[in-house]
């Protein structure tokens, strides 16, 4: 059974002693307390989405379309009273969250991807390696505990499958394509700095560690700066696919045995094609506002890409999470499990370890107070029954 919600009580009693929490008790007071300590450069990376920022306010707007209708007397409110835990294309969480797939999290802090391996794997919680990752494959793989690989599928399907294939005997449980992502948005605020990480060599370990890679460079890029310098522009000409098409999906099954998501997906048609074609799963996503402003909210986006394929794939959802009353929403609309992206994030740039664990014990003993306070045992008992919608 679940306990996350023990953080509220371990907080009020170290209180008794005078001791308050270090970190903010906020999502948005991670952000604000992030701004303050990170460089501009690594905080615009993480907060900064595409063009006028519409997207990403569309995604947290989207949440106040709904009202939880709480229902009482029906005894989950008591310790041990509730079971948050899950399976989700045959992983075990003991809460549906995973921990979205962020790159280049050498910003932030080093060894960022095994440090939220370890966290997540503490926690009993999942995490989805970026492909964009500063940390490879191997190294996640062996600190994570039920970790996914997320696939920026490239220029090359043989590279793509060695990434897949690497994931499998890495220890992934499955393998989540991102399809909204074939070249970068209008992102302003990196823009203003004029910094794409990718070019100073971050962000690329899985691709400068990756065989088939190397195969294609004429010297080992840690033999000289020049030669570094030749792997980047090498990684730059493979970086993104634009001739990807649902089909391609079927070349995924052929190279693993794994479940396959495809994330990035906002219409009922798309998903339709993706799953007709191999996919095991969709996660409705428009990559937290990064790729197109003025898109669709995700949360807007979930309804009507559940009742095309919610029968024969599991949805999870991305995009805006923020608190447990948003998770409980998202779920109770159909979603499996939820992504979770800046916050933790943020807690990594500002503690390391410490900030991740504390960013999902937030977001963890909220839902599960959230749980039992509007009259839910399981997550399998939510239902669009439990929301209503405020004119």
């Amino acid at each position: 059974m679940s306990s996350f919600i023990d953080f509220q009580n371990e907080i009020y009693f170290r209180g008794l002693g005078g001791e308050v929490p270090e970190l903010p008790m906020t999502a948005d007071g991670l952000e604000a307390r992030a701004e303050e300590l990170l460089g501009a450069e690594a905080f615009a990376y993480v907060a900064g989405s595409a063009s006028g920022e519409r997207t990403a306010q569309a995604n947290r707007a989207a949440f106040d379309r709904y009202r939880i209708v709480p229902r009482m007397l029906r005894g989950t409110t008591g310790y041990g009273a509730r079971d948050l835990s899950v399976e989700v294309l045959g992983t075990k969480l003991a809460a549906p969250v995973l921990t979205a797939p962020v790159g280049v999290l050498e910003l932030l802090q080093d060894r960022g991807e095994t440090v939220v391996g370890e966290v997540t794997k503490e926690l009993g919680v999942g995490m989805v390696l970026s492909t964009a990752a500063s940390s490879t494959i191997e190294e996640v793989g062996a600190a994570s505990g039920e970790w996914w690989y997320q696939l920026y599928w490239p220029a090359d399907n043989d590279l793509a499958r060695s990434f897949v294939q690497r994931a499998e005997k890495a220890g992934a449980k499955a393998i989540v394509v991102t399809v909204d992502t074939p070249s970068l948005g209008w992102r302003p605020r990196d823009l203003e700095q004029a910094h794409l990480p990718f070019l100073q060599g971050k962000g690329i370990a899985n691709y400068l560690s990756d065989p088939v890679f190397r195969a294609k460079l004429p010297a080992p890029p840690e033999d000289s700066e020049d030669a570094m310098r030749t792997a980047i522009l090498t990684w730059a000409g493979l970086f993104g696919n634009h001739t990807l098409r649902p089909a391609d999906i079927a070349h995924v099954r052929e190279w693993t045995d794994l479940p396959i998501a495809v994330k990035g997906i906002l219409h009922p048609d798309d998903a339709r094609q993706v799953v007709d074609a191999g996919a095991d799963a969709v996660v409705v996503s428009n990559h937290g506002g990064r790729q197109v402003d003025g898109s669709i909210a995700a949360l807007d986006a979930l309804p009507a890409v559940v009742a095309s394929v919610g029968d024969r794939a599991d949805v999870l959802f991305d995009s805006g999470i923020r608190t447990g009353s948003d998770m409980l929403i998202a779920l109770a609309l159909g979603a499996k499990a939820v992504f979770y992206g800046r916050p933790w994030a943020y807690g990594l740039g500002i503690a390391g370890h410490d900030g991740v664990r504390h960013a999902l014990r937030l977001l963890l003993a909220d839902f599960d107070s959230t749980m039992g306070l509007s009259g839910h045992a399981k997550v399998g008992d939510l239902s669009r029954d439990l929301l209503a919608t405020p004119r």
